[in-house]
């Protein structure tokens, strides 16, 4: 198993596409890059903590490959907007990846290279080591399969999982 902590705007959408992915057996919201211990979605959401939210994907990838969690969560945010997704704005909305040893650093600026021939813009994802990563309260796990009637999962996360499904089919649960 490997777990990849990426942050792509809401956690609510990368949450949704992950759950839906074929080998991912884990997927957990959550923040981290800050420096407030044990933060709340309301500091966070300040924009005073200095936290991205954030997900945990752990996945098997005898089953799907490290390449395909990386192009989808390409696709599934846009890589080339500062400290923003859509309506959400802030440097907790930042586009980030968390890396745990060089090897796994390598690994995700090597897709930020890829990737960047399907965006027009200079992507702006950013790179760090991970600190210590916070689970998000419980009410955010699984948001979507919970909750997909509420507004912000059919204007905002449907999209984002129409085109996970566009690109991703094949890895993506019926």
């Amino acid at each position: 198993m490997k777990t990849f902590v990426l942050g792509g705007g809401c956690f609510w959408c990368l949450d949704a596409v992950y759950n839906m992915t074929r080998g991912v057996t884990e997927v957990v919201s959550g923040y981290t890059g800050g420096a407030v211990k044990d933060p709340s979605y309301e500091a966070v959401c300040s924009g005073t903590t200095g936290h991205a939210e954030v997900v945990a994907v752990t996945f098997d990838e005898t089953v799907v490959p490290e390449e395909v969690i990386l192009g989808m969560f390409f696709a599934s945010h846009d890589p080339t907007t500062l400290n923003r997704q859509g309506y959400d704005v802030g440097t907790q909305y930042r586009s980030s990846m968390f890396y745990i040893d060089d090897e796994q650093k390598q690994t995700f600026v090597s897709a930020i290279e890829r990737a960047q021939a399907d965006w027009h813009d200079p992507i702006v994802t950013e790179v760090v080591r991970l600190p210590e990563f916070y689970p998000a309260e419980e009410y955010h796990q699984n948001f979507y399969a919970k909750h997909p009637q509420v507004g912000y999962c059919q204007v905002i996360i449907n999209p984002k999982l129409a085109k996970a499904r566009k690109y991703y089919a094949e890895w993506l649960i019926a």
